[in-house]
């Protein structure tokens, strides 16, 4: 079986019309097209941020960077196709949905550094998958493969084709699923025979593309074993159930949050959440159209400056830099931290008296106590309070309708 497709891939490398010649090697064009495509799809990112993308394919950045792709013809003839908008369908729905526009913009911007880690990139493709965006399917492995040739393979309909001759598979087109499944087989196939093919996939892809053009015949032969077929079929199951249990878990930390910033803006202060967080969103609502643009600036030094603009929320007096409450959001990462960033905030405000919360699940409430207990913690003169999930949900509609000031959290607030 070996040496069945050692021989394949010979064959294939031999043959001086094959997209292996014609295209992957002899083609200064497809290495250019990397730098083209990687500044086009930062184009598509900044114009998404800036809300300055269309609400149609034609014109838009995102056309330019299919139009460098399809130039590289043969394998990626039609690639543009999934991405033109059709009106009637409402499909691809990136166009007229601004939700969806912000979640593909915040896809590409996920994956677009040089440095992304692999396990990072299917992550983020499990996420964009359980949006169920329509239409937004694997086609977008073909501008993936431009920013990480050795980790995405692209994709295409003679791709899948020679993917499930050359596998006796019957993968399908349109979904993710299917196309995550197909690159731990692909990216496998190309460890095993990297010798005679490359590290960038679009060799292997070239491959499968002639053999789905039916250019290599490769008759009914198999080319994978049931056991590996399994294994791949078990480590996207494993990634997909990580990223599904990871995202309940952002999901929620953005839900305390909101609360928070609710709260905060209906007793009149000024509110906002970490730098990182500000194009967050809950149930369709933004966290921009709560908070303040931008971290107010503070006479202190640009450590102690940067790490206070990494607490999850802080409250400030009404027009002023002067802050209130200070929240640090812990669903599963470490209390500790998040109590030396409220230190870090009481000790560069000795003159004022800051009200500062860790907001936790239930389930943590003795970690906190523990934490709260350290003799230097307990002996310092900054007063740390916890409130739990389960009480900030029940009675958020009740602080923000009966509160007056920052004194209403001493209903919900606990004390070690």
């Amino acid at each position: 079986m070996t040496d069945k497709l050692e021989q394949l891939i010979t064959n294939y490398k031999a043959d001086l019309g094959s997209v292996y010649n014609t295209w992957f090697i002899n083609n200064d064009d497809r290495l250019k097209a990397f730098r083209s495509i990687r500044r086009g799809v930062q184009q598509v990112i900044n114009d998404i941020k800036e809300n300055k993308f269309p609400n149609d394919f034609k014109g838009s950045s995102l056309e330019f960077v299919l139009s460098c792709i399809a130039e590289q013809k043969q394998v990626f003839v039609g690639v543009a196709h999934p991405f033109y908008w059709k009106p009637k369908l409402r499909i691809p729905d990136i166009y007229e949905n601004e939700q969806n526009k912000k979640a593909f913009g915040q896809f590409l911007e996920n994956c677009f550094d040089y440095n992304t880690k692999e396990d990072t990139i299917i992550k983020e493709i499990i996420k964009l998958d359980n949006l169920k965006i329509k239409g937004l399917g694997p086609a977008v492995a073909s501008i993936l493969y431009f920013l990480h040739p050795t980790i995405i393979p692209p994709f295409n309909t003679a791709i899948i084709n020679g993917f499930n001759a050359l596998f006796n598979d019957n993968k399908k087109l349109g979904s993710w699923s299917e196309y995550l499944k197909l690159r731990e087989t692909v990216k496998e196939t190309n460890d095993k025979y990297k010798s005679l093919l490359s590290n960038d996939l679009g060799a292997i892809a070239g491959l499968l593309f002639e053999i789905g053009s039916k250019n290599i015949i490769v008759g009914d032969g198999e080319f994978i074993t049931e056991e590996d077929a399994e294994k791949f079929e078990k480590q996207v199951q494993k990634r997909r159930k990580e990223v599904e249990s990871e995202q309940q878990e952002e999901d929620l930390h953005t839900e305390m949050q909101f609360r928070l910033l609710t709260v905060g803006k209906a007793l009149g202060y000024d509110v906002i959440s970490a730098s990182n967080d500000r194009s967050k969103s809950h149930n369709g609502k933004n966290f921009s159209f709560l908070s303040l643009p931008c971290f107010p600036k503070m006479e202190i030094n640009k450590d102690t400056y940067n790490t206070i603009g990494l607490i999850d929320i802080v409250w400030f007096e009404k027009g002023t830099n002067k802050p209130i409450c200070a929240f640090e959001v812990e669903k599963s990462t470490s209390i500790y931290s998040g109590i030396l960033r409220l230190t870090d905030l009481a000790y560069s405000f000795t003159e004022s008296e800051q009200h500062l919360y860790i907001v936790l699940p239930n389930n943590r409430e003795k970690e906190v106590v523990m934490q709260l207990s350290r003799p230097s913690i307990k002996s310092s003169q900054t007063k740390i309070q916890y409130i739990l999930f389960s009480d900030l949900r029940e009675h958020c509609d009740a602080l923000c309708k009966f509160g007056e000031s920052h004194n209403i959290l001493k209903k919900i607030a606990k004390s070690v």
